[in-house]
């Protein structure tokens, strides 16, 4: 093989593959280092390599620097989330008078979280909650829908029965919601579903069938824990019809 051929049988892997095993080779021959030119990133002009290794270790520190902005961002949304919780769970214990619990709720609901539209609907309850708004009778679908969630729903409004419980702040219903949150209420062992709460939204991306549904989790065990005092007979809820 001609001195030629030889040259040309060596690839760009080969030579990467001789410097990464071979890390003493510019310490023998530095001059190189001051001679090699790098095109630039951002610009037709020519940099040293040194210039061109600085440039990147300052994008890689700007990336770092973007991540842990997140990682900030997100860590006070999170604590913030978790004060808004603490008031709404609060607010719970404090009412002393177990009628007003589903009300209490659901304002405190709407104003800590921001959440446009609440409604709640629980079967099952002590006669003298039966008058109740929130004990007004609903489809037996509705209570098969309930006990067979397993976790909240989130998605589209597609004509749930449980829209038409929606309020607002203002007892109004702030316009249509066109997505929703099903959240279901349960209690006892084995647990048994005896109410659903249901959170509303006139924008449609709200509540998506992609977000995660730990946070609503929660907020339903909460909920049925406080609820749970309105029930006919305590520590049980009633097999869904």
């Amino acid at each position: 093989m001609s001195n030629q051929e030889a040259r040309q049988a060596i690839t760009e892997q080969d030579i990467a593959d001789f410097l990464a095993k071979t890390p003493g080779f510019f310490e023998r021959h530095a001059e190189l280092l001051a001679t090699v030119q790098l095109s630039h990133p951002h610009g037709a002009r020519a940099v040293s390599l040194q210039e061109r290794q600085a440039e990147m270790l300052r994008d890689k520190i700007k990336g770092l620097e973007s991540k842990i902005i997140e990682m900030i961002r997100n860590g006070q949304e999170n604590v913030g989330i978790a004060d808004r919780l603490h008031r709404w769970t609060k607010s719970l214990m404090l009412t002393a008078d177990a009628a007003q619990l589903p009300t209490v709720l659901l304002q405190e609901l709407r104003h800590q979280f921001m959440i446009p539209q609440a409604g709640l609907r629980l079967w099952s309850v002590a006669p003298e909650h039966a008058e109740a708004e929130y004990a007004r009778a609903v489809s037996p679908d509705v209570k098969s829908f309930a006990a067979s969630l397993s976790q909240p729903y989130c998605g589209i409004n597609s004509g749930f029965e449980a829209a038409q419980w929606l309020r607002g702040e203002e007892g109004g219903n702030n316009g249509a919601a066109t997505s929703l949150a099903l959240i279901p209420l349960t209690h006892g062992k084995p647990s048994q579903s005896f109410g659903l709460l249901v959170l509303g939204s006139p924008d449609p991306t709200r509540y998506t069938a992609e977000m995660g549904t730990e946070f609503l989790a929660r907020v339903g065990d909460i909920a049925s824990a406080a609820l749970a005092r309105l029930l006919a007979v305590s520590g049980e809820a009633s097999a869904p019809v």
